[in-house]
Parts: C-alpha cells; structure tokens; sequence
C-alpha cells in the first residue's frame, strides 16, 4: 500500500488563493452541486468530508467524526491542522472566512499546502456554506480555539477566540442545509456510511466514525487495514472468488496508482474508480488504461499458456472481464474532471501511466502466479 507523503510546505492564511466571488452559487446551485435534489443535498456531506481526506492525504489527519445532529444539522470534525486563522493579506480576511465565503478561495491551489486534493476547483467548502441556512466552523490550532459563523453564505459570527484548545487540533464543520435551495432536508444515513466505507477502504490510516444523533443506534466505525483488497473483497462478499484479491500499484510523474482486482464465478463487472478519493462513476482516463492493460496482458498471457491457438481471435474487452471485481485508485496533483461534480476523469497522461503501471504488475503477477492466471483465463 502507498504510504501517504507528507507535505511539509507552510500553511496559513497567505495560502488561500483568491479568485472570485460567492453570489453565483445561491443564484445557480445545481451548476456546483449537481442539484437541488437528494443527490445535492449529500453532495454538501461529500464536500465537507473530502476537505478532512484532503489533511488526510497531506498525512495530517488520521481521525474522521461524522454526527447526524437531532435538529437535521450534520457535522465534520477532523484532527487536521485546522484551517488558517491568521490574517490573509490580499484581503484582510482571516484564513477560514476567506475559505468558507470565498469561491476559488482555498490551500489547494499551493502546491506546498497540498500535494494531492480531491477538491481542485476550490468550490467545495464555499458552496456549502452559500446552501446552507447556518454554518459555524470551530477551529482547533496552536493551542487556541476559534469559532466563525455563517448564515447563507454571509458572515454573521465574525471569528473570535472561544478558549484554549490545549492540544487539540483540527476543524468542526457544522451546517444546517437551506429549505429555500433543497425541497428534501433530511439526509439518508445509508448514503453517508456508504461514502465512509468507501474513504476508510482507500485510506486504509484513516478511521471514520459515524453518529446518528437523529435516529438514535451505535455509532459505527470504518477502519480497514489491508485497504483496496479489503474493498474488492467486499464488492464479491456474496460471489465465489476464483482467488485471492490482487493488489499491486506504482508511481510515475506525480502520478499514484493502486489496483485491486478478484474474479469471481460470476458473469457481470463489478469495477469502481476513485481520482483523489473522488469516486468516479462515469469512469474516465484511468479507467481507459486499465482496461487497455487488463485485454493486453490476459490475451498475452492466454497465448503463451496455448489456451488461445495461433489462428485464434483475441479474446475481447468483454470477455476478459466476465466476472472481475475490481477498484481502481488514481492520486495526481492536478485532476482534470469534465465537471465540478467530478464524475469523469479527465486527464490525459494518466491513461497511459495506468496502462504502463498495471500492464507491467499485472503480467508479472501472473508469470509468477501461473495457478491464480490460468483459474482466471
């Protein structure tokens, strides 16, 4: 499994980049969070959740706390680094209000606060904060804690100091979703354990924990250890598996790339992609290369073992995927998606770092498993 770099580049307030304005988002949300429905409600959830992965992944945050608040509200606390309180100089504005009311305000933008994010354009944070009724953020850094307040956007409870933190650190994200943007307010905790699962499965560091205050239960925890094989196990739970999980991975420019496969008796494709913890339903340029790789190198193979004769046709993209469980994992500095709703994978260099990585993994596997290869073809 790669383990998370950390990046060591500073962090405070000078980080926040600013581009533009807020106004837009209450005017056209579904241009931000892929609409007004159900669907954009828990896209806030995603948000605000993928900001905490985002420390995790600068290897700063190790702990996740999801609530389910009595009142509809939901909250995220991580044990990051808290966001910037200190002053940005461009616009006088301290780090986290900058962040939270600010569109295209946010560390990812410096490469030296973050390496690797799942919230390129920087609306994230921002566009939660313009959906939602009320917003407060309460941070815990060099000793102290803040808190800030927010209504629809606008700052309400300007930034002060609550107390001492001792040696806590990190940020509470609490918001409230706005009834004049969203028809339905209340979130599906079915949907939120689901993202969970899927983020302690592709951080295998990370523990997260869910709390339903609203609907009463035990709260539930997601920590996985041996992570992708871990996931793919978990996409055949109730299939018979022809062999253990795979899992091999590499690096090339910049460029993360984990795989997990297992076939199974099955007849369907079970494959899910992620870009920076971003799932990707629509797939994209990583999921191209390996399924490129995938029909090379089991063809390839099939043809050495003579289990496709000279005069032969190549078995097709379908049929080398009959039954394969599969989840692909791709970090990159600067994800390219066809939309800021992040469902496909843009960027062209990494179909062919994908199709190299597991290309060159996978055929080496299977020269050295012959057992597991032929079970497969």
């Amino acid at each position: 499994m790669h383990e998370t770099e950390r990046v060591e580049g500073a962090y405070n307030a000078q980080q926040i980049q600013v581009l533009e304005g807020l106004e837009a988002v209450r005017r056209r949300p579904a241009m931000y969070i892929g609409g007004t429905d159900l669907k954009g409600l828990h896209h806030l959830f995603v948000e605000v959740c993928d900001n905490a992965i985002d420390e995790a992944l600068a290897g700063h945050c190790d702990r996740i706390i999801v609530t389910l608040h009595a009142d509809g509200s939901v909250s995220v606390l991580d044990n990051g680094r808290g966001i910037p309180v200190d002053i940005n100089e461009q616009t006088g504005l301290p780090g986290v209000e900058l962040a939270l009311t600010r569109l295209h305000a946010g560390g990812k933008f410096d490469s030296g606060s973050y390496k690797v994010s799942g919230g390129l354009h920087g609306v994230g944070v921002s566009c939660v904060n313009a959906c939602a009724e009320w917003l407060t953020v309460d941070v815990w850094r060099d000793g102290k804690h803040h808190r800030i307040g927010f209504s629809r956007g606008e700052t309400v409870e300007p930034l002060h100091e609550v107390g001492s933190g001792g040696k806590q650190v990190g940020t509470l994200v609490r918001w409230k979703a706005d009834p004049r943007i969203f028809g339905d307010l209340e979130y599906d905790p079915e949907r939120i354990t689901r993202r969970m699962r899927e983020l302690a499965y592709l951080n295998p560091n990370v523990t997260l924990v869910f709390r339903n205050e609203r609907d009463g239960g035990d709260e539930e925890v997601f920590h996985y250890r041996r992570g992708l094989q871990a996931f793919v196990e978990y996409l055949n739970e109730n299939k018979d598996p022809l062999h253990p999980a795979i899992f091999f991975g590499g690096e090339r420019d910049d460029v993360v790339v984990e795989v997990a496969i297992q076939y199974n008796l099955g007849y369907s494709e079970a494959v899910l992609c992620f870009a920076n913890m971003i799932n990707t339903p629509d797939g994209g340029t990583h999921l191209s290369g390996f399924r490129t790789a995938l029909t090379r190198v089991i063809n390839a193979y099939a043809r050495k073992q003579g289990l496709i004769k000279e005069k032969e046709a190549n078995l097709s993209g379908d049929d080398v995927r009959e039954g394969l469980a599969a989840v692909i994992s791709v970090k990159l500095p600067s994800p390219q998606f066809e939309s800021q709703t992040k469902v496909k994978l843009a960027n062209a260099e990494v179909e062919g770092i994908v199709n190299s990585i597991v290309g060159d993994k996978l055929a080496s596997f299977l020269e050295e498993t012959p057992t597991v290869g032929r079970r497969i073809v």
